[in-house]
């Protein structure tokens, strides 16, 4: 089956947060901006959810939700054919998204003004989730060695002390698309094991993993971290149905479970969104090939702008993404400070990206771009670098 990536499908003004919400969260109001922020991709999602959603209109009832065997076996499947993780459907329980689970472990296994870490720059809500909850965000920076992070579980060891109880990792790594080795996960989950915390894995990008590298299971790469994991998934950036606010938390110790349960129910979270769980039950059921043929077209992608913008921009620095569609750049070895970059790409380009200093500490003079759209948009987006910049 072919799909066609290169179509343009018009999304202003479809309530689209990152098309139609520009100036309201980047204060980029010139309707000529071109959004590379917020990650959903501009691709129509897999043939199989559109005809879940026609059918469900041809229907014409849409009442609560119930009966979720053939979602959970859905996702189990997945699990096990994609990524060699067995597992139970008793362990899953559905939340309005990844965050929202990031949120309920919060509250299920930490108090007021304890300690989370994150491993920083990183995706901006985990902070903001962090902070509302009335918790205090340790940001263990992560260090670049040879282009690509690494953590420093040593600086960590100093950072934390008898109130932290948790640490959240974002595996792939978002921003910079990093994907952790075996080694990587089996040396955290044993600092994990060290000082009691609580580890949360979001393994949201597992599935868009680039150039033959293996996203390995946190589950998977050390075992014995069960009993005090939580490992957070959802359909949502694979098939691009984030609209559907569906994601699940996979928990195979039962304390903990019944623990993260108990915050969801008192939140007054007593069903999922119907219409989301029946969405991800036909991607995870019958979008496969769709996610084999978008892969190698981000990749695609990765590699044009990657080539094109060292051209553009002399010293500016190149992640080479593992993972994920989020292109990240370093403009600090530049002619340009980080203000007038992002000002010549934001005010010149007309080209919307994710800040840097969003992500914390570390990404100050980092620029995040999105990079799943259809490649005459991408190649849009490099004429008009090229133009703001003035190199050829």
């Amino acid at each position: 089956m072919s799909f066609d990536f290169d179509k343009v499908i018009p999304r202003r003004n479809t309530h689209s947060q990152k098309w139609d919400s520009m100036e309201a969260r980047l204060g980029l109001s010139d309707p000529d901006t071109l959004p590379m922020w917020v990650a959903d991709m501009d691709f129509a999602a897999p043939p199989a959810v559109g005809e879940y959603l026609a059918n469900k209109i041809a229907h014409g009832v849409y009442g609560y939700f119930g009966e979720d065997a053939d979602y959970k076996e859905a996702i189990c499947n997945w699990m096990r054919t994609r990524h060699q993780f067995d597992v139970d459907p008793d362990w899953l329980v559905t939340t309005h998204g990844v965050v929202a689970g990031v949120g309920v472990s919060l509250q299920a296994f930490s108090e007021l003004g304890d300690g989370v870490v994150v491993f920083s720059p990183v995706y901006h809500a985990f902070g903001n989730t962090i902070r509302a909850a009335s918790r205090k965000l340790i940001e263990s920076e992560l260090n670049v060695v040879d282009g690509r992070y690494e953590m420093d579980l040593e600086t960590l060891q100093t950072q934390i002390d008898t109130k932290t109880k948790i640490v959240v990792l974002c595996s792939p790594h978002n921003p910079g698309g990093r994907v952790w080795s075996r080694d990587e996960l089996i040396a955290l989950c044993k600092f994990c094991e060290r000082n009691d915390l609580i580890l949360i894995s979001d393994e949201i990008h597992h599935d868009l993993v680039f150039d033959g590298k293996k996203h390995w299971v946190t589950a998977n790469a050390y075992p014995e971290i069960a009993d005090r994991l939580v490992t957070l998934t959802a359909a949502t950036k694979t098939f691009n149905i984030a609209g559907c606010l569906t994601g699940n938390a996979i928990i195979s110790n039962k304390a903990m479970r019944s623990k993260f349960k108990s915050v969801l129910a008192g939140c007054g979270s007593l069903s999922p969104n119907g219409i989301g769980v029946e969405m991800v039950t036909a991607a995870y059921s019958a979008g496969a090939d769709w996610v084999d043929a978008v892969v190698p077209y981000i990749q695609a992608n990765r590699d044009l702008l990657d080539e094109a913008l060292v051209k553009i921009v002399p010293g500016v620095k190149v992640m080479k993404l593992e993972a994920t569609y989020l292109a990240w750049y370093d403009f600090s070895d530049t002619v340009y400070s980080a203000e007038q970059a992002t000002d010549l790409i934001e005010n010149t380009a007309k080209i919307g990206t994710s800040r840097g200093p969003s992500f914390g500490k570390g990404g100050e003079t980092w620029l995040r771009f999105n990079i799943a759209c259809p490649r005459a948009t991408l190649e849009d987006a490099i004429a008009r670098l090229r133009r703001a910049f003035g190199n050829q």
